[in-house]
């Protein structure tokens, strides 16, 4: 999730709207619709535990908790079916709090992401998650991979866990729970873009990292980079592009580490882009593939686009409808 979007919209702007009960049943496939197909799925979703609306409550108001049932809620008014639960327990083991019974608080975070998605199998796909930087990082990709409804992913987000990808010492204990995830089968998503608000280095010299040091020791699963490798919301980060281009030229050039690399659009297309943004923002998909690209809108809170209206804003990037459509149909290999 957007840094920004957690830490610091008000109360008004970070209350859920009222969510219906959901229905018994729900749509077996995209529709289409007057304006186009809709996505399949949503490959980049938070729920939020109580334990956790009540951290990121600032005292000026922080994001409503969301149960699963909130999330079918919102897929059912998108017309979409599925969704991936990626868990925030991370933010538990943020660098920048201090937390007393840190690593209880990060598994019962994962635990509440499991059991929701539980409630819902057949739609609801749950990734834990963890800073990978702390010592009980490798313990918990254990503990998750052996639980039946966390086994299939780990979310990992370099910005909230303040990883460095030019320092050595963070490449190396990220390459072991890379290979800890791969042993385990567990697919990963991956927030590449370094620290904003810590103004931490990003760009070519990190996706090169990234590209050369960190996927070789996860080759057997599938690798998510979310938001297209920045944050969001927009498309105006340059060195999230720059980033974005070194990867996007791998793939284009059938890098052999870029196999099973995937990537999300996750809160990129809003409203707010500019034209130019649009054209850069459509280039990049262009050169990657459309046929690797997964749709995402992001938590429902703050100022974050629903899932309705997060197709509606992709929808209005310049691509062609037969681009519409692969990008609507793609199904990530972990959700199959």
């Amino acid at each position: 999730m957007d840094r920004r979007a957690f830490l610091t919209l008000s109360a008004a702007a970070l209350a859920l709207p009222a969510l219906a009960a959901p229905p018994s049943a729900a749509p077996q496939a995209a529709p289409a619709s007057a304006e186009g197909p809709v996505p399949v799925a949503d490959h980049h979703q938070h729920l939020f535990s109580p334990a956790m609306a009540r951290l990121l409550d600032t005292g000026a108001g922080g994001p409503s908790a969301i149960a699963a049932k909130d999330m079918i809620a919102l897929l059912d008014a998108a017309g979409i079916r599925r969704a991936v639960l990626l868990s925030v327990a991370y933010v538990w083991g943020s660098p920048s709090r201090r937390i007393e019974d840190e690593l209880a608080k990060v598994r019962a975070e994962n635990d509440f992401n499991g059991e929701q998605a539980a409630l819902y199998p057949d739609r609801l796909l749950a990734f834990c998650s963890i800073n990978p930087l702390k010592d009980y990082a490798l313990g918990e990709v254990e503990r998750c991979a052996a639980l039946p409804h966390l086994k299939h992913g780990l979310k990992l987000h370099f910005g909230n866990s303040d990883v460095q990808l030019e320092l050595p010492d963070h490449v190396a204990r990220l390459r072991d729970v890379f290979a800890a995830a791969n042993a385990k089968k567990m697919a990963i998503a991956v927030h590449l873009r370094a620290s904003v608000s810590k103004h931490r280095p990003y760009g070519a010299a990190q996706a090169r990292i990234f590209l050369e040091q960190l996927l070789p020791a996860a080759p057997d699963v599938t690798v998510q980079v979310a938001h297209l490798a920045g944050t969001g919301p927009g498309y105006q980060d340059a060195p999230a592009d720059e980033a974005l281009g070194v990867l996007a030229a791998a793939v284009d050039g059938h890098d052999r580490h870029t196999k099973r690399l995937w990537f999300d659009v996750a809160t990129l297309a809003n409203p707010e882009i500019t034209p130019e943004q649009r054209e850069k923002l459509a280039q990049r998909i262009r050169q990657i593939g459309a046929e690797r690209i997964l749709f995402g809108s992001d938590a429902a809170a703050g100022k974050n686009l629903r899932p309705r209206e997060s197709w509606e804003a992709f929808r209005q990037l310049p691509l062609t409808e037969k681009e519409f459509a692969q990008v609507a149909r793609n199904l990530a290999p972990y959700m199959r």
